[in-house]
This record gives C-alpha cells, structure tokens and sequence, in this order.
C-alpha cells in the first residue's frame, strides 16, 4: 500500500506554486479514486512525521516544549478515534488524518488571523530557507518589523534570534509572537526603566520621572496602585486602552505597560512642561505667532481623536504638554470615551468646570465631538489674553459669567432653551452678547471668526476640528501643513518655528513646586 501523504486534501494548487518537495511528500495529480483503497489509520512513520512538522511550528512561535508535547499528545488521542470511525464509515481517504488545520496559540490568536496559512508557517521548506538567512535582518528591519523607537538598543545576538523564530518579513506576525519579541527586548519589565525623581502622587497614582535602558531617552512612570478588590481604577483602564491605538505626533506616546501584582505602570513619552506652566514662563504674554502654532497643533491632535469616534473631554492647559521643540501633545485620556454609533448617554460630570460647555453644564448627557471644541475656543482665548475667559467656581456661577459674555440665550440663538426645566430653574438676566474682540483685544478678524464659531451655545453648530484645520486663521503656515502624515510634526515644515515670547522670563524650564502641582494634575 503506497504511502500517504498527510498533507493530501489541501490546496494543491497553492502548494504547486512553492515547489514540490521531497519525494515522499510528494502528492499525486491524479484523481482521488486513482490513489489506491482507504487507508484506516495512519502508519507510526506518518505520525513522527506530523508531530515533527507541528512541533516545528510550536518552537516558532515560542511557546514551551513541554507544553507543545503534552498539547501534540491530546490532540493524537482525540485524532485517532475520529480517524477509526470515519474508516468504518467508508469515507473519503483523507478522512482519517490527523488535521494539521489545527490553529495553535497560547493567546487564542490564530494562524489565519496573522495573515498566514497554517501550511506556510509549517513547512520545512520555508524554515530551512529562513534559516539560510539569504536576506541580512538589520537592526532597522527590526524597529520597523515590531514599530520600535529608532534609537532603540537591542540586546546581543537578537538579531540572530529574530532571524530564526520571526516569520518571513513578506508575512505580518501574530500578535503572540509579538509580545513574546518585545518582551524578549526588554518590554514589560520594571528593570529597564530607572527612577529618577518624584514628580507627584495623587489618589490612584505616583509618578516618576525616569528613564529607559533601551534608549536612555527620560520617561514618564505613572504607577497606579491595584486594590485587591477594586483592581485597576477604570480612568487607567479608559486610558490604556485608548493610547495603545493612538499614535500621532500631537498625541503623548504610551510606550510601555508594567503589570505587577501591586501596580499598573504606564511609561509614556517625557515632556519638559504643560501649556498653563509655559504660559507662566510667559508672564500670560505669549507671542501671537506661537498661539497660532500651539492652537493647530492642539486641533491636529483632536482631529485624529474624533476620526477615530475618540472624546477626550477634558481638554484643558494642564492636560497640554510641550516638549523643548515647540511639539504640543494632549494628554490624560483618563476621562476620554470610544463614542458608539447611535450616540449614547454618558455622565455630565466631565471637563473641568471652566472649559465645560453651556449643553453639559445644564445636564445634557446626549453629547458628541462638539463637547471638546468649547474647550478649545476657551484655551484659544487663554492663550491669546493670559487669563481663563470663563472660571466660575460654581456650575451657576460658570453659567452665568458665559451668558454675561455671550448674551443670556434666546429661542433664536439656541432652539429649544426656553423648555429646559435647568435653565428655567437658574432663572438668569437678560444680558445681551458683547463682542469677543472688546476682551481679547490682541485678536485678529480670522482669529475673532475662529473663536466665535467655537463658542456656539448649540452644540451643532461650532465647528469641528477638521473644518478648523482649513480655517483662513492658519492660511500663513502654506498648504504643507494640511498634508502632514499623523506622525509628522508641523515643525517639519519648513518655515514654521516658534518666536521669542514678549514676557518669555527664562529658556530653562524650572522645577518648581507649583510646576510639580500642576504636573500632578496632568498625570493623574
């Protein structure tokens, strides 16, 4: 009785294409009726053959020998009594092999998820042929393979190890394997990050300034206790979860995520100062110019987040950080929401009271995008004055200086205000709007156009942050800027650079103990 192959039943067409293979392998064209009777069980030498071919694929993807044995071992116990019955069934020759369909991995992630036929990720041929290493893995194939900083330092003789255990770089990798190469790197370990100094502790959090062995680049630490019983605090879950699909140049970077029994650590990029410490630094008299690059960075980076349905909802200076370059970047997404379509009810009690807008203020709970571009037309007005234009200390009082500003509403400038029983209730005056430029007298007309169609009292009415990107206030900065990649800094662009600031007092950033308070509620 002639050998039979355990490959048989597969696409021959797809293996046709790769090359035939050794003789034993090799599998007949002809028809299934011309290949000889049923075979009823395997012979012990086709068995060796398929524990050697899926014991190949288990080494790959670096999972333990003895697990791969013991899991190998089951799945021949459970093949041979299907492979009996389907013989006295007289059912087709194949019908008694052990599957190598079999998807494998330890996280539930499988072969085809990855992009790769089981086929492919076993076969001998494909091993022997990455082994050969006709193509030289350089330490760049490696950073862009596994999306790793560009100054990253490998550990020795990695670059070999990949070579073996990754699949051929044509070929996208599980996510298993690549956690288990990042962790071989030194990604997820407390050891390869140094403490340095405390920059703050809050309720949930402590956080260091650091910084990592694999770069020697600083870092940020933020450790959040885990209670027993409570776990994580879901602000750190909200944010995790957030980051890890963020990656934009106006966007804080989550580098790393430490899980121990007592504490979640968060490595995130290091930046020297927030834009309520910078604006400090000013004297409150910050260049035009510099609000001009400061405000389309801050809507570059919010553009991305509400593409992606992300609210950030707590937009405000201290959640603003900015490196040495100029480079804003929002941060703390621990309040931030993955917004569902239809639209649902979410809590009321978000953004801090002075950039909270009039809607959610008066307990709306039915909000989208517009919730985060009040915020904004409030820090534009910020940095462009060096005072809060709203900082009421109550919701009433919060209301009631908006409406001493923007007028008390009416039917006409907000449909369907006179049936809210809250605004009833607050029973405000009758003030009538006064105009913005009167407050912020430093304003052009483009940027007194902007700041208006911000601060609409209807939330479908401001604009958004893709149509604010367009806006004739950034027309100075050329159409380059409209074309940016997601991970290209506007100071790409030639021509764009920050100015001196007329209240500018130093170039140092100081570590004051008012800067570390504010530091504090950027992290926390």
């Amino acid at each position: 009785m002639k050998d039979l192959d355990p490959n048989d039943g597969r696409n021959n067409r797809s293996r046709s294409n790769r090359g035939s293979r050794n003789p034993s392998q090799a599998v007949s064209a002809a028809p299934p009726q011309a290949r000889g009777p049923p075979v009823v069980l395997l012979g012990a030498m086709d068995r060796m053959k398929i524990i050697k071919r899926r014991l190949s694929m288990s080494l790959r993807s670096a999972r333990p020998v003895d697990d791969s044995l013991s899991e190998l071992a089951e799945q021949m116990a459970l093949d041979e009594p299907a492979a009996a019955a389907a013989a006295r069934d007289n059912g087709e020759a194949h019908a008694g092999i052990v599957h190598e369909n079999v998807k494998m991995g330890s996280d539930g992630e499988s072969d085809q998820a990855s992009g790769t036929s089981s086929d492919e990720v076993q076969s001998p041929v494909r091993v022997r042929m990455r082994n050969n290493h006709h193509r030289r893995i350089s330490n760049e194939d490696i950073n862009k393979r596994l999306s790793l900083p560009a100054d990253i330092r490998l550990p020795e003789g990695y670059l070999e190890k990949f070579a073996m255990n990754s699949p051929p770089f044509d070929k996208p990798m599980s996510r298993r394997l690549r956690r288990a190469s990042l962790s071989e790197i030194g990604f997820g370990k407390l050891e390869t990050y140094i403490k340095l100094d405390k920059l703050g502790e809050g309720t949930y959090a402590t956080v260091f300034k650091g910084r990592s062995k694999l770069t020697d680049n600083l870092v940020a630490l933020k450790e959040i206790r885990l209670e027993h019983e409570e776990g994580a605090p879901c602000t750190a879950i909200r944010e995790v979860s957030l980051l890890k699909d963020l990656k934009h140049a106006n966007i804080v970077t989550l580098h790393d995520i430490i899980h121990t029994d007592k504490c979640l650590t968060l490595v995130f990029e290091y930046l020297e100062k927030d834009l309520k410490q910078y604006m400090d630094d000013c004297g409150s008299i910050m260049s035009v110019h510099n609000v001009k690059i400061f405000l389309f960075q801050l809507l570059r980076g919010l553009a991305y987040c509400h593409r992606r349905k992300v609210l950030h909802r707590d937009l405000k200076p201290q959640n603003l950080l900015i490196n040495e370059k100029g480079e804003l970047k929002l941060a703390d997404f621990g309040l931030a929401r993955a917004k569902s379509v239809p639209t649902k009810t979410y809590s009321n009690e978000v953004v801090t009271l002075w950039y909270r807008p009039p809607d959610v203020l008066l307990g709306s709970t039915e909000y989208s995008t517009p919730i985060d571009m009040w915020g904004v037309g409030c820090i534009f007005y910020e940095m462009i004055t060096g005072r809060p234009l709203f900082p009421g200390s109550t919701v009433e009082d919060e209301l009631h200086l908006i409406f001493r500003i923007l007028g008390t509403p009416t039917e006409e400038t907000w449909p369907g205000i006179t049936a809210s029983e809250e605004f009833k209730t607050y029973n405000f005056p009758r003030y009538r709007a006064e105009p913005l430029v009167n407050h912020a007298p430093r304003i052009d007309n483009e940027g007194h156009d902007l700041l208006s169609v911000l601060l609409q009292f209807e939330a479908k009415k401001r604009v958004s942050a893709e149509e604010a990107l367009t806006h004739s206030y950034f027309k100075c900065f050329g159409e380059q800027v409209q074309t940016l990649s997601d991970t290209a800094s506007i100071f790409s662009v030639k021509g764009i650079q920050l100015q001196k600031d007329p209240g500018k007092r130093s170039s140092v950033y100081p570590e004051s103990t008012q800067g570390k308070s504010r530091r504090q509620s950027v992290l926390f």
